[in-house]
């Protein structure tokens, strides 16, 4: 009887345990890290990251190659305030001259010195060391008529059935 009564005591725990809920509990992954939200371009080949109200303006690989190797920077100086679509810079290479165009409107934080000293950067990390100048947005809104990377890719498509 006490081995009966035990087989029935591990039956009704177990039908038990099977009936309770399993309760999940929230996990909430926080980070102290700042996150990229998006990279954005223009159809002149211009990029912008942006991170919170920070952009930080380059241009594109494809530029860089059409360019050639760069050998002058210009960039604006912090403190100018730059407009969408307005000239802020040129680049000059061995084969060609190009201005820079802004993607954004905004105030000059900071300019990239090293690019300036050394603008062969643009050509060994376009979209990465070699990025041109940050601006504080004045509309942020203004990146949601540029492209996101995967229309910018579909577009250097069409320009290479050109």
């Amino acid at each position: 009887i006490s081995t009966l009564f035990a087989v029935n005591r591990v039956n009704l725990i177990t039908s038990q345990i099977s009936r309770t809920p399993i309760q999940r509990i929230p996990v909430r992954n926080l980070s102290i890290s700042k996150t990229l939200l998006e990279r954005f371009y223009t159809p002149k080949h211009e990029w912008v990251n942006v991170e919170g109200n920070v952009g930080t303006v380059g241009v594109s690989k494809y530029a860089a190659d059409a360019l050639g190797d760069v050998v002058y920077a210009q960039l604006p100086e912090p403190g100018d305030d730059i407009e969408l679509g307005g000239e802020v810079g040129a680049l000059e290479s061995v084969k060609a001259a190009s201005e820079v165009y802004s993607p954004v409107s905004g105030k000059i934080l900071e300019k990239n010195d090293q690019v300036e000293d050394g603008p062969a950067l643009i050509n060994q990390s376009p979209e990465g060391e070699g990025w041109l100048y940050k601006l504080e947005l004045t509309n942020p809104d203004e990146v949601l008529k540029l492209m996101k990377t995967e229309d910018y890719e579909k577009y250097l498509g069409t320009l290479a059935d050109d």
